[in-house]
């Protein structure tokens, strides 16, 4: 059975939060001002168990759902996530499994993790310059433990992707030591227009450096780019081929947004069901969960949520009123 919302757009991956916590403060994402030391971060009770997410899982897969993606906070972080890997891959030995991390706990998990059934990793990391890294990442962790961790990935011939979200006046120069590392390694980087979730990151529109941007920059060092044909409607990244053979990707959500083909639901760490990046109100999943639903019950729920599913923020984005209560990026994962 093949579920599609309001305009078309079937439920094809799930984003897991696991965690509202993360040992990092990124400016873009948990700037410290807004989550000191004093942040009341959710209570063990109110977080969804491996078990409570697993059944959620298990009952997206006759609706079609073929990939879940592990996100926080920082998912490594939730203690023993190697279990709830282990429970999903339990469930269907073909849906793609993949988690989204800061990459400082990665040398220590990352074989456990595809012991227990992980497709692949996918990793942020916004400068290869130890100092830039450091202020965008408000961390005294050095660059060289998150690298680290990439290469035992690479050893193990885990899959990792590597993301970098670039913001003007910020960290542009690392766009050209970021692709000469990684091609050398046969990784593809892809990066991230500054996008405005949540409302503690002081987006604005003067922080974006368009994709356009960003080619330009990488055409005056390595020449022309040439576009790749999309693998599958909803990819997120832009493919673009460089003279050497080698790929980048862009994820351009502010000034080319792929809405229309978005197939991505979120569920936050206690229990709410979003079904946008940029949405300001979840879908409580937890409490049927603990009313004890039945799996088909919970699966009619959201299949319900998902049939009235309209949202398409990037495309409107500047054409409607800004709110202050969006959901923040840390809460539902990006």
């Amino acid at each position: 059975m093949r579920l599609n919302d309001s305009r078309g757009r079937p439920l094809r991956d799930l984003r897991i939060s696991v965690t509202d916590r993360c040992n990092f403060r990124c400016t873009y994402c948990m700037p410290r001002e807004h989550f000191g030391n004093d942040y009341q971060f959710l209570a063990k009770e109110k977080i969804l168990t491996y078990e409570e997410i697993t059944t959620i899982v298990s009952s997206l897969l006759p609706l079609g759902i073929e990939k879940i993606r592990l996100t926080g906070g920082e998912p490594l972080m939730r203690r023993n996530v190697i279990e709830l890997v282990r429970q999903i891959r339990a469930l269907d030995s073909r849906i793609d499994i993949a988690i989204t991390t800061n990459g400082i706990l990665l040398e220590k998990y990352a074989l456990q993790l595809k012991e227990a059934g992980l497709s692949r990793v996918t990793v942020s990391l916004d400068a290869l310059e130890n100092e830039v890294f450091q202020s965008l990442s408000d961390t005294t962790n050095s660059v060289d433990e998150i690298l680290q961790g990439i290469e035992f990935c690479r050893q193990i011939e885990l899959p990792v992707k590597v993301n970098c979200v670039i913001q003007k006046g910020v960290n542009e120069s690392q766009i050209i030591p970021i692709i000469s590392y990684f091609n050398k390694i046969s990784i593809t980087p892809r990066f991230i227009e500054f996008m405005d979730v949540g409302t503690t990151n002081s987006w604005n529109y003067d922080s974006v450096v368009s994709g356009d941007e960003m080619r330009k920059i990488i055409e005056l060092e390595f020449g022309q780019l040439e576009k790749v044909e999309s693998n599958y409607p909803g990819e997120v990244a832009n493919l673009w081929k460089m003279k050497n053979g080698s790929m980048v990707g862009f994820i351009e959500s502010v000034t080319n947004p792929f809405c229309g083909d978005c197939s991505r639901a979120r569920l936050s760490a206690e229990g709410s069901i979003y079904t946008c990046l940029f949405a300001t109100e979840g879908h409580n999943i937890r409490s049927i969960l603990r009313m004890d639903a039945s799996q088909e019950q919970i699966g009619n729920a959201i299949s319900e949520i998902w049939k009235g599913r309209n949202d398409n923020y990037s495309e409107q984005r500047g054409t409607v009123e800004q709110t202050e209560d969006r959901v923040e990026m840390s809460y539902i994962g990006g």
